[in-house]
């Protein structure tokens, strides 16, 4: 393939109306705290439907696949979503898209707690809510890589992956505590309230951006040359596993633990209940990543990439097999997991961000997220489906819905190993 298409050119060479303002240091920090504090307040509230989830077992009489199509949901608006949404910011102001995104946000949670009453009305939510996090998340990284230095570029990604990471971290906790004093709805109406927090910020506070005339050769949604960068797509394919594989922990760790707790009765202290198990997952995790994305740094981004991918394919082949012996075993194992799957987070997302053609960016993380949050969307659907085939939660249900999740994650690395992706500038070289 020719290295044209693998090579973005750099910023300086292309056309003066299709170059994004880059900021001084000063302006370029003000922007990303004010940035990543409206993606806490937006974000505070992803995954208060899998903290929540054992007990909807029983209020809606769900089954193991219902629960995870409303699991998935999110994910599946998410994909059909965000190829318009952030192809779009390559020409519109992104702040404007920011700000539809995080509406759809407040209007999700605010229809699950005063409208939801079974599987389809919580399913329709879902969707929405996953519109919503299409024109939030890689909407706010592109407004950050529209303006800051390249070289600053890694480190601010791994800042806005760490502040997402902080608020879903949280919403387990935040979801659980609520809970127990206001019913599941007043926690979703906690959800609402704080995500229309995030769209004061981005409506008084984010700075605006006039719209650019399209650099000459490119055209709207136009993801051909994205899919022929070869060292982005392999970022982006990797992360497709990456992200099956996180979304199953996320959306199905409560659910994990709590059948767990179920076979070994009094084992599971308050202190370490399964909301405050994936929340302790989740900042770790969140902590991980940035290190992570600091050892690609200075370690090689292809060969950090490398280990955590091999880690995550050990614990997904044993996590379900040997979880159910124990509690404190099977939170280590959540734990441990968690660790090793969120170690090349920000790495992939930098990768891909860092490889794209400039002028195509916001197509190509379009396509990094479409890709990956596919992922997303079939991961938790799979594990749903396996344990029913299975006959149900089980210690041999449980082994074989996470060792799928080890055979995607084998397939993404053959993936990411043919494709010979490069680092970016600054990393150390494999």
């Amino acid at each position: 393939m020719p290295s044209s298409t693998d090579t973005p050119p750099p910023e300086s060479a292309l056309p003066p109306s299709s170059q994004p303002p880059v900021l001084p240091r000063q302006q370029a920090i003000r922007l990303l705290v004010l940035v990543c504090t409206a993606q806490v307040l937006a974000q505070i509230g992803t995954y208060t439907w899998p903290a929540l989830l054992p007990q909807f077992f029983e209020i809606w009489r769900l089954s193991n696949s219902q629960a995870g199509w409303i699991t998935a949901a999110f994910y599946l608006s998410y994909v059909l979503a965000v190829p318009i949404l952030v192809s779009a910011t390559d020409w519109a102001d992104p702040r404007r898209i920011y700000l539809l995104g995080v509406s759809c946000t407040v209007l999700s949670h605010a229809g699950m707690a005063l409208l939801a009453e079974g599987f389809w009305s919580a399913f329709a939510f879902r969707l929405l809510a996953g519109v919503g996090w299409a024109g939030t998340y890689m909407t706010g990284l592109k407004l950050l890589a529209d303006r800051l230095e390249a070289r600053l570029l890694s480190r601010a990604t791994a800042g806005h992956v760490a502040s997402i990471g902080m608020a879903g971290a949280f919403s387990f906790v935040v979801a659980g505590a609520v809970n127990s004093a206001w019913g599941w709805r007043g926690a979703f109406v906690l959800a609402s309230l704080c995500a229309a927090g995030a769209w004061l910020i981005a409506f008084g506070v984010m700075p605006r951006t006039q719209p650019r005339p399209r650099a000459v050769g490119t055209r709207r949604f136009e993801l051909l040359p994205v899919l022929r960068n070869r060292a982005a797509m392999a970022y982006s394919i990797a992360y497709a596993a990456h992200t099956w594989e996180l979304n199953v922990l996320r959306g199905w760790a409560v659910a994990f633990l709590a059948y767990v707790a179920t076979q070994h009765p009094g084992a599971a202290p308050a202190w370490l209940a399964p909301t405050v198990a994936a929340t302790a997952m989740a900042l770790l995790g969140t902590v991980v990543s940035v290190v992570g994305n600091e050892l690609s740094i200075s370690l090689g981004r292809v060969r950090l990439i490398g280990v955590a991918m091999t880690l995550s394919l050990a614990f997904a082949a044993t996590i379900g097999f040997l979880g159910p012996l124990s509690y404190g075993l099977a939170v280590a194992l959540v734990l441990g997991y968690g660790i090793v799957i969120w170690m090349d987070s920000s790495s992939l997302t930098a990768g891909a961000a860092g490889s794209a053609d400039p002028a195509r960016r916001g197509a190509g993380l379009a396509v990094h997220s479409m890709l990956g949050y596919g992922g997303g969307f079939f991961g938790p659907l799979a594990v749903g489906w396996t344990l029913d085939l299975a006959g149900g939660m089980s210690q041999l249900g449980w082994g074989l819905a996470f060792l799928q999740v080890g055979l995607v994650v084998l397939v993404g690395f053959a993936a990411f190993r043919l494709l010979r992706p490069r680092g970016l500038a600054g990393d150390r070289p494999a």
